[in-house]
């Protein structure tokens, strides 16, 4: 069976994969990067440039799966809204 990326048994699969991670990441769960955006009040775009550019943290599952955990992002949005805030954001 071929399971196309992107589809509902692929993102269920993808859950599985997940929950099942080592208890060393404690019992937080990695967020997509959709919700990340959310999270941060960015678009998707943003933080796949981000990604690409090493300037987030994030993990990579199965490859070229991107995921999050909000407990990194945490100081990560502190730092950009401080930034933001003082008209430095990086971008010229």
């Amino acid at each position: 069976m071929i399971v196309e990326r992107g589809s509902q048994p692929y993102e269920n699969f993808m859950d599985a994969i997940l929950k099942s991670l080592p208890a060393t990441i404690g019992d937080e769960l990695p967020i997509r990067v959709r919700e990340a955006a959310v999270f941060l009040g960015v678009s998707p775009q943003t933080v796949y440039l981000w990604v690409e550019r090493k300037q987030i943290p994030h993990l990579r599952v199965m490859g070229r799966n991107i995921r999050f955990l909000k407990s990194e992002l945490e100081p990560f949005r502190a730092q950009f809204k401080q930034e933001v805030g003082n008209g430095k954001t990086g971008e010229a």
